[in-house]
């Protein structure tokens, strides 16, 4: 079997690991709070670890917590996967990353916040030599204007690159993101602009790319000609889990739909870009993003989940009854939306984005479901072949296809062929998203990030839908916590040319 080459990317990244003399400072704002210590750090730290970072990086932590150096240590600590031989690297680690107490208004912390950076780079990079910094913001959008304005005012280096990294949400509706993109344009070029989408750093979605444009079976199938219909579905078997108070204000469809599930469709209808430039590749999803109409609430189904009576624990729980919930919320947990590319390629092919809490299974997948066999000579028992890239858990690209039973009978079944990356790739250990995005921004690659115009085009997609939901007070449906999905999804779904036959089930495999 031979082994997967390295990326471009790692080659870059060592080439760049083995430049003397430029300095690199990561600093994290919010790292007091969930994110950094779950993902951020230890995402730093892996990529320490396996000596994917320039030397030298140091890490510096801001939030409004009075918090010592050794304080954030703990926090981060035991997010950190570590095995018995990496103890003594998990030490130097964790003396790298400090920490800075202040707010996030006022520019005199941010003024020392500099000092400090300044002080690093003096060690690292003496005598004017380049000094690179990163600004993640962790944090929530209402807090970006403020901590981004003090950024370019005090904490930019003069002799190096300046790249921050946003994460989402972008805004809350088209006007909103407009605010927020129109304030960092107005501080910092595209190009130094992040926009952090993590499905955009699973192994499967970075897959996409290379199954649809280096294999030429696809080539001639890829359209509307054979395709019936796509679904693009994210499912999770928990509830909010103490998030109900954020959901309310959010929901499922800003949280997932809009940006995560769009990407994915994104990438499943684009065109085939001039080169795998990162603006090449962008500007093909905004292509695909201007001939999509906004989406109407006639093929829209909402959902909130109500505790199962039979349940225990968490089962039992429903939406409202999470801590900080509003006893009225009509915030939705599960949406499905039908979306239209109308374009020569996919007009008439429905786009079914579909995502849930509190559902059956943890899932992420992608479903083209192709059109009926014409000229049927097996009395109707064929069903519909259907190509899957699951994006999670347990990665997989797989057709199901119909074939004869093995043995005497001649009688048909649905099968797979199957490539399951635990399978096939056993000695490989998939990289968490946040860790190839956080690569990625060091390397300067902005593909796998969200450029303005694509954020503005997404937003102009859904923005009429959720002022309709908000403005209407629609009263979602309710659910039962760990039930497959709603009747009222399926039968639009059904509507629009999917079927589900309910007859097949993929199993992961073993041997």
């Amino acid at each position: 079997m031979e082994s997967p080459g390295s990326s471009p990317g790692s080659a870059a990244m060592m080439e760049m690991a083995g430049a003397p003399s430029v300095s690199h400072v990561f600093v994290v704002f919010g790292a007091s709070g969930d994110l950094a210590k779950r993902k951020i750090y230890p995402c730093l730290w892996m990529l320490y670890r396996d000596g994917l970072l320039p030397p030298g990086t140091k890490f510096i932590g801001y939030a409004r917590s009075q918090l010592t150096n050794e304080e954030l240590r703990e926090r981060i600590s035991p997010f950190l996967k570590v095995e018995n031989a990496e103890r003594e690297m998990v030490g130097k680690f964790l003396q790298i990353c400090t920490y800075m107490a202040g707010s996030y208004t006022d520019p005199k912390p941010f003024e020392k916040l500099n000092a400090e950076m300044g002080a690093l780079e003096e060690d690292m990079a003496p005598c004017g030599e380049a000094a690179n910094r990163i600004f993640y913001l962790a944090l929530p959008p209402q807090i970006f204007m403020s901590v981004t304005s003090n950024v370019k005012t005090n904490c930019l280096s003069e002799r190096g690159y300046n790249r921050v990294i946003v994460e989402k949400p972008f805004g809350m509706d088209s006007s909103s993101s407009a605010v927020l993109s129109n304030h960092l344009s107005s501080l910092f070029a595209e190009e130094q602009i992040y926009r952090i989408d993590h499905y955009l750093g699973k192994e499967m979605v970075q897959n996409l790319l290379v199954l649809r444009f280096a294999n030429t079976v696809f080539t001639p199938a890829w359209n509307r000609t054979a395709i019936q219909s796509v679904m693009i579905t994210f499912k999770e078997p928990f509830g909010l889990r103490g998030r109900a108070s954020y959901f309310h204000d959010v929901g499922i469809i800003r949280d997932v739909m809009q940006n995560h599930l769009l990407q994915l469709l994104c990438l499943i209808a684009m065109e085939k870009p001039a080169s795998v430039s990162p603006d090449d590749i962008r500007d093909e999803k905004v292509k695909v993003l201007k001939c999509m109409a906004p989406i109407t609430p006639e093929e829209v189904v909402l959902g909130q989940y109500v505790g199962n009576p039979e349940g225990k624990g968490e089962e039992a729980t429903g939406f409202r009854q999470d801590p900080g919930c509003p006893p009225d919320s009509k915030a939705c947990t599960f949406a499905q939306s039908v979306c239209w590319v109308r374009n020569e390629r996919w007009d008439g092919v429905p786009f079914i984005l579909k995502c849930g809490k509190a559902l059956d299974e943890r899932k992420a997948e992608i479903r083209i479901q192709f059109r009926p066999v014409p000229g049927d000579i097996f009395g109707g028992r064929c069903q519909r072949n259907e190509f899957v890239i699951r994006v999670q858990p347990k990665e997989a690209v797989y057709m199901k296809m119909m074939v004869k039973r093995p043995g005497r009978d001649t009688g048909m079944f649905e099968s797979e062929m199957d490539l399951s990356y635990q399978l096939r790739y056993k000695d490989i250990t998939l990289p968490d998203a946040y860790e190839k995005l956080i690569q990625d921004v060091f390397l300067g690659n902005q593909m796998n990030f969200v450029r303005s115009d694509e954020l503005a085009e997404a937003w102009r997609v859904f923005t009429p839908l959720l002022h309709h939901i908000e403005s209407s007070q629609v009263e979602p449906i309710k659910y039962t916590f760990g039930v497959r999905g709603l009747p009222e999804a399926d039968a639009i779904s059904a509507k629009v040319g999917h079927h589900y036959s309910g007859t097949y089930k993929w199993s992961h495999p073993h041997l």
